[in-house]
């Protein structure tokens, strides 16, 4: 009885430890993909839903250095990734999330949105376009990179680009090329991520209408209006 008990515990036992070595081999995996650069948009690989966000170095209007878990602290936030003010796509998604900004901030969320573009162009972009939400530099590519939504465009679509007079080098003020999948990531107050959308294909966008509908479906009964 004792044999057979004992063969049992056993049996349990290594059954637990493949399971966490399963797991961690998903999670390492998973932190493996994040923090690169992909070689294109469609290879570029999102971090889930129930991730924890990642910190990252970013830089304010005023070119000051800004930490992102600094800004969503306490706050649930809705976070956007954005190619830059060149990206007509882009201008039009940051202006329609404008319609919807006051009942996500009856919510609670706040809203950002993170490009490789320089101060100077976000305070462009801000001024033109009317913009109430802040706008946060990440030159280094680091937010991109540790959400898993960096990617290197290639020569040819560098050259593409200079043909419609548009600059990614003079929008970023880098060389790296790097460009985030458009992206849009919902934070809840404790620094988890609960919901994410992200297309490589950069005319797909979702709707104001769809990033509230989601909020809505994410946000806490204790949150309140953001002041």
């Amino acid at each position: 009885m004792k044999t057979l008990l004992s063969m049992s515990v056993r049996k349990l036992l290594k059954f637990f430890l493949l399971s966490l070595t399963l797991l961690s081999g998903v999670l390492s995996a998973h932190a493996n993909s994040a923090n690169q650069i992909a070689p294109s948009a469609e290879d570029a690989e999102p971090i889930p839903a129930g991730t924890v966000a990642p910190d990252a170095h970013l830089r304010d209007l005023d070119g000051k250095e800004v930490t992102l878990h600094a800004i969503i602290a306490e706050r649930s936030t809705v976070l956007i990734f954005y190619r830059g003010s060149w990206c007509p796509y882009c201008n039009a998604h940051l202006s329609d999330l404008i319609t919807v900004e006051e009942e996500l901030r009856s919510l609670g969320y706040q809203i950002i949105a993170i490009s490789p573009d320089r101060p100077e162009e976000l305070n462009r972009m801000t001024t033109e376009d009317h913009l109430n939400y802040r706008l946060f530099s990440d030159p280094q590519a680091e937010a991109m990179k540790n959400f898993g939504v960096a990617y290197r465009v290639d020569d040819t679509a560098i050259a593409n680009y200079k043909k419609f007079n548009v600059d990614s080098e003079r929008s970023s003020g880098q060389t790296h090329h790097i460009l985030p999948v458009p992206a849009v990531f919902i934070i809840d107050r404790t620094g988890r991520v609960v919901f994410v959308h992200a297309d490589p294909d950069y005319k797909v966008r979702m709707k104001g209408s769809e990033v509230l509908a989601a909020a809505k479906k994410s946000a806490p009964a204790s949150d309140g209006p953001q002041k």
